[in-house]
């Protein structure tokens, strides 16, 4: 696979690295990881959120009265 970036992120990729101090493949890695984490939890809280409005939808209800 071939990634490629603007000059932009070029910089932000090398600065990320840098920070890091890991190489641009790590950082890259990495940063795949890291939004793959935060989109699962997401998807759980949002699933979590629906449940818990369904399950005291009656109590809810009251209360915004």
């Amino acid at each position: 696979m071939t990634l490629r970036l603007t000059p932009e992120d070029e910089l932000l990729l090398a600065a990320l690295a840098e920070a890091e101090g890991v190489s641009r493949h790590e950082a890259t890695l990495r940063a795949i990881r890291d939004a793959a984490a935060r989109h699962g939890h997401e998807a759980k809280v949002q699933e979590l959120s629906v449940r818990a409005r369904e399950r005291y939808a009656d109590v809810l209800g009251r209360l915004g009265r």
